[in-house]
Order: C-alpha cells, then sequence, then structure tokens
C-alpha cells in the first residue's frame, strides 16, 4: 500500500486542541498576550536593567562630526566610508565640521552597477534563464547596498566632491522609485543581449548594444541625481570667519588634495565562524562588485580576537574604524543601543534564541545589513573593551545626538567585518593578500552588502 506522506505530517485537529490546553493552562501566557496585543514586543520584553546601565561615556574616542543622515536609501557604506575622512579634511579647512557629498558617488555606483550587471548578464549569456546564477543576477542589479571595497573603487577612478558641490535630491534621499525603474530598464536590457545571443549576434554587436543601453541608464540617473561634476569652484569661510578660494578642481583634484589616508594600506577582516570557511583564509565572493576594472570584494576571514584587537589598536591611535555589522538584532534606535541584553524573550515566548553565530549565517538568521563608524572605546581594568562607540548615519535623533552604543557581546555576535590599516594586521595574515582569495557563490552570506 503506497504511503501518503502528506497524511503522515499533516497538522491535527487533536495536536491543535492539545496546543490551545498547553497554552490555557499557564496563566503567564494570557499576561504576555494582553500586554503583547496592545504593546510592541520589544517594550513589554526590554530589560530594564540593561536599560538603566546605559553610558554613552568612553575610554578612549575619535573626534567626529556632527551625525549624517542618509534618509530612505541604503548609501550606508557610502557615508561611513566618507565619515571616514570628513574630521581630517575639517581639520585642514580650520572648520567645525564636513561633509563629502554622496550624491556624487552614488551616482557613479548606480552607473558602474550597470555596467557591471550588462556584463555579467553577457559573461553568463549561455545559462539558462531559469539557473539559479541568472535568478541570483536579476533580483537586485541597482540596489543601494555596497562593501568596503567598492567605496574605494569609486573613490580611486571619480574622487570626491564636497557635499555642495553635488547636494543631495528627492531620489538620492528617497532611492525606491529610482531603484524600480531602473531595474526594471536593466532587466528588459538583459532580456534583449540573451535575445540577440541566441540570434546569433556577436560580441562586437552585443557590445555595441550594451553601450547605448548604458546611455540611456545614465540619462534616467541624471534625471533623479543631476550631474555629476567635472569640475567646481572650491571656497568656504573657515570657523574663524576667514575666506578662502582655491578656484576649479576636479572631483580627482579634490582628493589627491584632500583625502590623506592611503587606500591601499587598508585591509578588510570578516569574522565567519561557519563550518564552511576557514580563518586565516583571503575570500572574494563571485558576480560582486560595481567597478569592472577595480579591485575585486576581498576579505581575510579571521578569528573574532584578532579582529578586536586591531579595531582596538586603531582606535587607540585616534583613527575610526568602518565596520559592517547585522544591526536589527537587539537592537533599539530610540536608545541607540546594540544589546545581547536588552530584550528578555524568553519571559514572554516561554523561551529564548539559541543559535550561535555560525548557525545564524547557515539558517539565513543573520548577515551583514548595515556600514557604520567605530569612533570609541571603552576598556576596562585589563584593556579588555567593555562597549563601543558607534557614528551612525541616520540622523541625529536617538542615542547620543545619533551616536550609539555597542556592547562588546553584541560585537562579538553580530559584527561581521572592519577595515583597519596593515599596520594593525599580524604580517602572516596580510602575506595572504598576495594570494588567490577562495572564492565563494555570489549567494553565500559574506556577499550580504550593507545598506
Amino acid at each position: 500500500m503506497k504511503t501518503n506522506h502528506a497524511d503522515e505530517g499533516g497538522l491535527t485537529y487533536e495536536q491543535i486542541a492539545g496546543f490551545r490546553t498547553a497554552f490555557s493552562a499557564d496563566p503567564r501566557n494570557r499576561v504576555a498576550l494582553n500586554a503583547v496585543t496592545k504593546h510592541s514586543i520589544h517594550s513589554i520584553a526590554q530589560n530594564r536593567d540593561a536599560v538603566t546601565r546605559i553610558s554613552h561615556t568612553f575610554s578612549h574616542t575619535v573626534k567626529a562630526g556632527k551625525s549624517t543622515f542618509q534618509k530612505s536609501s541604503g548609501r550606508c557604506w557610502m557615508f561611513a566610508g566618507l565619515n571616514l575622512f570628513r574630521m581630517s579634511i575639517a581639520e585642514k579647512l580650520n572648520s567645525e565640521d564636513f561633509e563629502l557629498s554622496q550624491n556624487y558617488l552614488m551616482f557613479w555606483d548606480k552607473l558602474e552597477k550597470s555596467n557591471y550587471f550588462l556584463e555579467s548578464i553577457l559573461g553568463t549569456r549561455d545559462e539558462a534563464t531559469d539557473s539559479r546564477l541568472i535568478s541570483h543576477l536579476l533580483s537586485q542589479p541597482i540596489q543601494d547596498g555596497g562593501q568596503w571595497d567598492m567605496f574605494v573603487n569609486l573613490i580611486k577612478k571619480y574622487g570626491v566632491v564636497p557635499k555642495e558641490a553635488m547636494p543631495e535630491t528627492e531620489s538620492s534621499s528617497n532611492s525606491r522609485l529610482m531603484n524600480a525603474h531602473i531595474t526594471a530598464t536593466l532587466r528588459e536590457f538583459a532580456c534583449r543581449l540573451r535575445q540577440m545571443h541566441r540570434r546569433g549576434a556577436g560580441e562586437a554587436t552585443l557590445r555595441g548594444e550594451k553601450a547605448g543601453m548604458l546611455e540611456g541608464i545614465y540619462r534616467m540617473l541624471a534625471i533623479h541625481l543631476g550631474e555629476p561634476p567635472r569640475e567646481f569652484l572650491w571656497q568656504w569661510r573657515d570657523k574663524d570667519k576667514e575666506f578662502h578660494r582655491e578656484g576649479l578642481l576636479t572631483p580627482q583634484q579634490f582628493r589627491d588634495k584632500y583625502i590623506q589616508q592611503n587606500l591601499d594600506e587598508l585591509v578588510c577582516l570578516i569574522h565567519c565562524p561557519q563550518e564552511s570557511k576557514q580563518y586565516n583564509t583571503l575570500y572574494t565572493v563571485a558576480y560582486l562588485g560595481n567597478v569592472m576594472e577595480g579591485h575585486p570584494v576581498r576579505y581575510i576571514n579571521v578569528e573574532i580576537e584578532t579582529l578586536k584587537a586591531a579595531t582596538v589598536a586603531q582606535i587607540h591611535d585616534e583613527k575610526p574604524v568602518w565596520f559592517g555589522c547585522d544591526v536589527g538584532k537587539h537592537f533599539d534606535r530610540d536608545l541607540g543601543v546594540m544589546d545581547m541584553e536588552l530584550y528578555d524573550y524568553a519571559s514572554i515566548y516561554g523561551g529564548g534564541f539559541t543559535l550561535n553565530k555560525a548557525e545564524r549565517l547557515d539558517y539565513g538568521q543573520s548577515q551583514m545589513t548595515h556600514a557604520m563608524v567605530l569612533t570609541g572605546v571603552d576598556l576596562d581594568e585589563n584593556e579588555r573593551p567593555r562597549k563601543w562607540r558607534v557614528e551612525n548615519s541616520w540622523g541625529d535623533q536617538g542615542g547620543d545626538k545619533g551616536f550609539m552604543l555597542m556592547t562588546d557581546a553584541w560585537f562579538d555576535e553580530y559584527l561581521y567585518e572592519v577595515v583597519v590599516e596593515r599596520q594593525y594586521v599580524p604580517a602572516e595574515l596580510l602575506s595572504l593578500l598576495d594570494t588567490q582569495p577562495t572564492v565563494l557563490d555570489p549567494w553565500d552570506p559574506m556577499g550580504a552588502l550593507a545598506r
């Protein structure tokens, strides 16, 4: 007799009756139901002890400007990257604060991503349309998110400009509709290129068609974001009210004059404890990038203590640290606090969440979602971190005027990558940069983009 596995695995009325009985038998469930149906689970589960020990005082801090605001866009990685440089520029200008144009980099990133996407389509033109790879490429070809090496590629190729030289627009601050329309256009272009290939079009014909497609993407970006300046008149008044004028500068000239950091001296370290990964290994991710001729995304996977020691050393020398994390977990935006003890879910649900960091990555419960800047650390009497100061890009609401607090336990569980200078990385790890990286699948969690 053939077994009906659907019947064997189905949810029965008897099971549901048992669930009802078990729920009613514990009066704490009724209290939780009454509370959570009227209020946010976070307000009910919040651990008051964790809240009362919040202190935005740190033993070591880095000079930082006012909080920046990415608004309704996924440009955190750009904001965080540009925030690394702005206070050294402000010092050079004798200004209280300074901000570089995120819209300028956004324009070039989207144009480069469009080219990268169309090149990926040409490189996979013999793949089946319903293959996992093609589905992945088509999923989000123009999203706002990015990685550190993608940021470096943009700075090296296009330079930077002051915010006033290319200010925000409605679409840079609220990118959803622009992204949707460009995504629709790119998917249509992908369809046309693959159809042309099936009809026998050669390489030169396909690339000529691609050039015309990119002209159309440029037009759409210019309409939404404005055209990026080729040069601009640079003049300013410093904090002593003294006027300065340097004349016309290109974005590359401005970069060379004002960004003192050698980008080639910065290394991206990750902490990925999955069994599928190895420590002290260099990784890259297939089909992840923006500038075709730029540096590929590369990370060195290290133990958390190695990553942490490099981060502490750089902050100790009063230098900020770009990092990527899963910001939404155990986090209160109003308080500006990331703390593993912030919420007591077990008391509400009758059980807590027990996956470890590797298991969360394996089962899709966590990945890097957001990039920010570490601008302080609080070390105990044994020089061990207690908590970290975080510069975000969500405006000045929440936390300490937009600056947040991360406990060291949270750092261990949800921080995935940092960017530090080579001098803070052990020599044996630096030598890995001269080797061929292990290539991860495009859908690997280490390929997630910060938004």
